[in-house]
């Protein structure tokens, strides 16, 4: 898999201006964001070089080439995760921005008194904030279901909490803390039974293993471009045609009309209905070629790398005194995402300490303040490894937090 780190620039590059050289960085806060390579920023400058024009409102050629760039995006991110259709791909700014669209869109319309939304404790702010805001609005309750804290799994008894008042099921595929995998497809299926839509925060999955929405019966999918290689501030939520027809607009203003009076005004269709304003073609552009590099080293194998990087962290951390390893200890469950602390060494320290012999790791609540509740913990040190790190890579950070205690003034 080393070969694959010729195609980042990043780390090979040199930035002189604050006399830093990447060539020796070890980076490990993928679940943050991912690296870009050659590819996706020379697709983003051929468009802007070449393709320059606002998408969807100019009739001469640079605008209609710009459009056709913009809606082949479109069509590239609807195969990727198997939509049944492009229309059905809304470009957003993130994965949250999706989860919002949602939640105020179709959670507004559709959540009354006395309804239940339900969600994990596992849950991105992302996917917790959105909720709370309409539950408080429309008088709802919001309902948690909670981990096995040894697996890091939710336990098949909590799935009793999705009742027939519950309209929304609204669950991350992959946690950003615990690495855990949920098995969507079957709580789907509680979800629909009951006459809940099930919504999916798909941000930590994409980049790892294959999705096909349909397959996972899912209502309504987000995702991000920059956790998959793509570029920073694009995004994408999938959605059922027949639920996106009926819903309302999430932000109003140019292109996302149809007809406009002094004192009314008709939508355009979907999904141009949820993109107001100027699009973002030069980063769906970007998401798309991210895409189509993710797909042509193969999710199968970057699964494959990603579980066996993680079973070596895992079990070189098991060996060393004072690391507790938080979740589930096998690391072909994890997805390639490992938290960790060491008794008596905050997690900010750790990352500090780290930082010093250029290993890159997050340390904090990694915005799941509920879960480390849960957890007890505060804060935690989380790797998050991808097909781009090395085996001597997770040798380095071993070694490494194997000397914590010792460089924080501990004997042991």
């Amino acid at each position: 898999m080393n070969k694959y780190r010729n195609d980042f620039p990043l780390f090979k590059a040199i930035d002189e201006k604050n006399s830093a050289d990447n060539s020796g960085l070890i980076y490990l806060d993928t679940a943050a964001t991912a690296q870009r390579p050659y590819l996706v920023l020379n697709a983003m400058t051929h468009f802007y070089a070449t393709q320059n024009a606002n998408p969807l409102r100019g009739l001469y050629s640079l605008s209609e080439r710009a459009t056709k760039a913009y809606e082949d995006a479109r069509e590239t991110v609807a195969k990727f995760i198997n939509a049944p259709s492009s229309r059905e791909i809304i470009f957003t700014r993130n994965t949250s921005e999706g989860l919002n669209l949602i939640a105020n869109t179709y959670g507004m319309a559709n959540v009354g008194p006395g309804d239940e939304v339900v969600v994990s404790i596992m849950e991105h702010h992302s996917n917790i904030l959105p909720w709370q805001f309409v539950c408080q609005t429309k008088g709802a309750i919001l309902k948690f279901m909670y981990v096995d804290k040894e697996s890091g799994e939710i336990p098949e008894s909590e799935y009793a909490k999705i009742t027939p008042k519950t309209k929304i099921v609204s669950l991350t595929h992959v946690s950003n803390v615990l690495g855990t995998t949920n098995p969507i497809k079957k709580i789907a299926e509680i979800a629909h039974k009951n006459g809940a839509v099930m919504v999916v925060d798909g941000a930590q999955s994409t980049p790892h293993i294959k999705v096909d929405v349909q397959d996972l019966g899912a209502d309504f999918f987000a995702m991000s471009g920059h956790k998959l290689c793509g570029p920073m501030g694009i995004g994408a939520v999938w959605g059922k045609m027949e639920l996106l027809e009926a819903m309302p607009p999430f932000l109003r203003g140019g292109e996302m009309i149809e007809y406009v009076t002094e004192t009314s005004a008709t939508w355009a269709e979907v999904p141009h209905k949820f993109e107001a304003g100027t699009v973002s073609a030069g980063d769906a552009v970007g998401m798309a070629a991210a895409i189509r590099y993710i797909q042509s080293v193969g999710l199968d194998t970057i699964t494959e790398h990603d579980n066996a990087l993680a079973v070596r962290l895992i079990e070189g951390l098991k060996k060393i005194p004072h690391v507790n390893i938080i979740g589930n200890k096998d690391g072909t469950k994890r997805c390639g995402i490992v938290t960790f602390t060491v008794d008596g060494v905050h997690p900010h320290d750790i990352a500090t300490l780290l930082s010093e012999e250029n290993i890159a790791i997050r340390a904090g609540h990694h915005c799941a303040q509920p879960l480390g509740a849960y957890l007890g913990e505060t804060a935690t040190a989380r790797a998050s490894l991808y097909f781009y790190n090395t085996e001597e890579e997770i040798d380095a950070l071993l070694k490494n937090v194997a000397r914590l205690r010792e460089w924080s003034g501990f004997k042991d």
